[in-house]
């Protein structure tokens, strides 16, 4: 009974709690050079094969963290020196900057393969939270509710910034409410206590 996007919402969620689990075992000094070596003979036997996608769902982990280890590994041998985290995610974004044209095509496939993280991700996640809050905004200015947006707020100087403070309170089933912030994506335990603890008792706080 429930929408496409809330279903996807959850999957996404409990997919990413999985990955921070097994995160660490794939960042081994182990399993970095075996995952690099399996990359360089898999492309060498042929170039035009999803190489690194298959080995990402071969070992169950996301393809656009697969295309950043071995990415950065690659790097690391080219330069004789550890890659900048910036020069990294800029080359994920637009992998036509990586200096090798069949690591490039093989990091695009991993960003355009994956459905919950890489630079394609982001930018669809950052969309739809940007929706949420303009479609929160025609609400209150339709039922005529009197507010200051964030980027009111930040442009004052308040340094915790929901995303709307209502300049007169109102009340929903018998609560209270001063501000309200947005969030995009299923409400389960974890999420909530995350962000509780990194903005809501900040807001609850101050306002």
């Amino acid at each position: 009974s429930q929408s496409q996007s809330t279903l996807l919402s959850i999957f996404s969620q409990e997919y990413q709690k999985q990955i921070k689990r097994t995160h660490a075992k794939h960042h081994t000094a182990e399993a970095i050079e075996t995952y690099y070596q399996r990359y360089l003979n898999g492309v060498m036997k042929n170039a035009a094969a999803p190489v690194l996608l298959e080995l990402a769902n071969e070992v169950d982990f996301a393809p656009s963290l697969m295309a950043r280890i071995v990415l950065e590994r690659f790097l690391q041998e080219k330069e004789q020196a550890i890659p900048s985290k910036t020069l990294i995610n800029s080359m994920l974004r637009d992998p036509s900057q990586i200096p090798d044209g069949v690591l490039a095509n093989q990091v695009y496939q991993c960003t355009v393969n994956d459905c919950c993280y890489g630079p394609l991700v982001d930018c669809i996640k950052h969309a739809i939270g940007h929706e949420h809050e303009v479609l929160l905004r025609e609400m209150l200015l339709e039922k005529n509710l009197s507010f200051i947006a964030e980027d009111q707020l930040r442009a004052k100087g308040y340094d915790k910034t929901p995303d709307f403070i209502l300049e007169v309170p109102v009340a929903v089933e018998g609560h209270v409410i001063h501000w309200i912030e947005s969030k995009a994506s299923f409400g389960d335990e974890s999420s909530h206590q995350a962000y509780l603890q990194d903005q809501f008792w900040s807001y609850w706080n101050r306002y």
